[in-house]
């Protein structure tokens, strides 16, 4: 289901930009404001560093890698 959303007291600026981005793409400045809040909210969650650590795979123990001693 569709919902109306109304952006007040967006500086002059930022409309301009907004207006010129739109016609870059040729479309209406509404649809290109809905094309960049659906590019911006719909990405993938980011991943926590902690996340990305604990899923790296276990490829053996740091003695393993010890080129000096072997």
């Amino acid at each position: 289901m569709a919902t109306n959303l109304v952006v007040r007291n967006v500086d002059e600026d930022v409309a301009l930009a907004l207006k010129q981005m739109a016609a870059a793409h040729g479309r209406s400045a509404e649809a290109e404001h809905r094309e960049i809040l659906k590019s911006v909210l719909q990405r993938p969650k980011r991943r926590s560093v902690a996340e990305v650590l604990s899923n790296m795979p276990n490829v053996g123990e740091d003695a393993d890698f010890n080129f000096r001693n072997g």
